[in-house]
């Protein structure tokens, strides 16, 4: 008899590991273009400094705020699918076996084993059946609002102190290049561990965060450029 083994799959990390990445994603170029719109508006660097800390407390708050209401619409969604399979399943069964029977007839299961699939799986838990296989809801793609709010703020806030220390350590005639370089090549980083954690391509993912990150740091600073001269 062969020995089973326990598999590790990746879509067990999607929900904490969306909130990481974008948390941490929008920290780097949210402040750091804030930091390079600012600094391109020829102000002193404890200014750019302030708005930088500005920037990352708001942002952190911003993004679990925004999180954990987004999250829990979805979380009450499921909980609002899960109530009404509750009641069609008291209400009616034998629908209700039809209707789960037929899914893996769609499937590719034969008819007789496909209903009698259907009836053991209704006698041990009838509405984890019916959430799992007609409404798609799992235990590891669950809404969890609490762990999203928290990632994202965390992963906000590192994200956002990497851009930050850069005008801490730089001189202030080249803050804006260094900031912008480091910030470029932190989002590199970023794509590149991001892309690993969750199988994907690590190069597509790689130029897709840098290309946009380059993108808004560039329109920033067009703009800090512009008002700071007409002010």
């Amino acid at each position: 008899m062969s020995r089973l083994h326990i598999e590790n799959h990746l879509v067990g990390r999607i929900g904490w590991m969306r909130a990481a990445v974008l948390g941490a994603n929008d920290g780097i170029i949210s402040t750091a273009s804030l930091i390079v719109g600012v600094a391109a508006a020829a102000t002193t660097q404890h200014e750019v400094v302030i708005a930088g800390i500005a920037g990352l407390v708001a942002g952190a708050m911003s993004m679990a705020a925004g999180e954990y209401v987004s999250v829990s619409s979805q979380s009450d969604t499921e909980r609002a699918d899960l109530a009404r399979e509750r009641k069609e399943l008291s209400d009616n069964p034998v629908f209700e076996l039809d209707e789960l029977a037929d899914i893996y007839v769609k499937r590719g299961v034969d008819q007789p084993l496909a209903r009698q699939v259907a009836q053991q799986l209704m006698a041990k838990d009838a509405l984890t059946a019916h959430a799992r296989d007609e409404l798609g809801i799992s235990e590891v793609t669950a809404a969890r609002p609490v762990q999203a709010a928290l990632t994202s703020a965390a992963m906000f806030s590192i994200g956002a102190a990497m851009p930050l220390l850069m005008v801490v350590v730089s001189p202030t005639k080249a803050l804006l290049p260094i900031v912008a370089g480091a910030s470029l090549g932190f989002l590199a980083l970023l794509g590149a561990i991001g892309a690993r954690a969750g199988g994907a391509n690590m190069l597509r993912a790689t130029v897709r965060v840098t290309f946009w990150g380059a993108l808004a740091l560039a329109i920033t600073a067009g703009i800090g450029k512009l008002f700071g001269t007409v002010v």
